[in-house]
């Protein structure tokens, strides 16, 4: 399986390489102001015994040379992470066909359970001073194993962004009181959360996820189940500034 994975890219690479055609639709990709520009590295779709799998990996590119901005560190982690969770999904994938086909499972049944696995990205600004996307990584049947990675890039230092940096020195403090204000008034309004002794909010960590919106404000996210139930899928909440 994990050769099958390895062909299919390169036969996408190959494909870059040697088709006009097709190389002109891989380079579509949305202008991030006048100094970078974000596209799609590596595309393909392919499925084996009833598993579809669809991956898109993006990666950054400097427009303008004369920026001092180095972005192939962060390109190779992001190429690396999910080329590597595509193939690790693949194999729990398969994993788990096994064990049903021989615990009683008909081909027939296992088609039904329309396991899919995705790989996408999408862009949360687009501005000419920060560049924010996230890449989601999904398994239809394995939510445990789902993963979003955030990637906030400071377009004049070419440095990746703290919310600190947007915040300021009293960051958590803010952000914890931002956040329980805004739960309070969406609980008023009728939405669910965990109390702090269900395991819901009990205030930011050192790694909790964010992106910057056109607003240019960080928008801080709570994975499915982390401080609600899972009918509420995500959850967000901007935080204003000083």
């Amino acid at each position: 399986m994990e050769a099958a994975a390895a062909a299919v890219c390169v036969l996408f690479t190959a494909a870059l390489n040697t088709s006009p055609v097709f190389a002109e639709e891989a380079a579509q990709f949305p202008i991030i102001g006048g100094l970078a520009q974000v596209l799609t590295f590596r595309s393909y779709e392919m499925e084996k015994d009833d598993i579809a799998v669809s991956v898109e990996i993006p990666t950054i590119e400097m427009v303008e040379a004369d920026t001092g901005i180095t972005v192939e560190g962060i390109n190779q982690e992001i190429v690396d992470r999910y080329s590597q969770y595509a193939d690790e999904a693949l194999m729990r994938a398969e994993e788990y066909r096994t064990a049903f086909l021989e615990t009683g499972g008909t081909p027939e049944e296992w088609a039904e359970h329309d396991i899919r696995i995705t790989v996408g990205y999408e862009i949360k600004r687009q501005g000419s001073d920060y560049l924010s996307f996230v890449v989601r990584g999904a398994e239809n049947w394995n939510s445990g194993c789902n993963e979003s990675r955030y990637y906030n890039l400071d377009l004049g230092t070419g440095e990746m962004v703290t919310l600190e940096d947007m915040l300021g020195d009293n960051y958590v403090e803010l952000a914890d009181r931002s956040i329980r204000e805004q739960i309070a008034v969406r609980q008023r309004a009728g939405e669910a959360f965990f109390s702090e002794e269900e395991g819901g909010f009990a205030g930011i960590s050192e790694d909790v996820r964010f992106y910057i919106n056109e607003n240019k404000r960080p928008v801080i996210v709570f994975e499915k189940y982390e401080i609600a139930p899972g009918s509420s899928g995500e959850i967000e909440f901007e935080i204003g500034g000083n």
